[in-house]
């Protein structure tokens, strides 16, 4: 069965930084498009940074610069390193995969206190 598993999430000061990671299983994780996307209360849920299969990294314009998306496919996992962490990165964090299907992470926490 297809699942992926967020940890790394927390509370942490404006300027900060958090890595947050995700192991997949049940996936042909080299052959995948993996992610990381973001939901804030009240809002829409936004793609924050893409690593595709040939190792190319996408990531919203808001982010750029501050966080670095890389992938481990050996391990099966994907890491999301964020730097000078703002208030405005708070939300719940989930971990994406599309190999075929999507599939989702329950995903993780991220509050940046002022």
């Amino acid at each position: 069965q297809a699942q992926l598993v967020e940890s790394g999430g927390g509370l942490v000061q404006a300027g900060g930084s958090l890595r947050l990671s995700c192991a997949a299983s049940g996936i042909n994780f080299s052959r995948a498009t993996m992610g990381w996307y973001r939901q804030a209360p009240g809002k829409a849920r936004e793609m924050v940074a893409i690593s595709s299969s040939a190792g190319g990294a996408y990531y919203v314009d808001s982010v750029e610069g501050r966080f670095t998306i890389t992938r481990d496919n050996a391990e099966s996992t994907v890491n999301l390193q964020m730097n000078n962490l703002q208030r405005e990165d708070t939300a719940a964090y989930l971990c994406w995969s599309q190999e075929g299907e999507e599939i989702w992470g329950r995903g993780t926490q991220v509050t940046v206190s002022s």
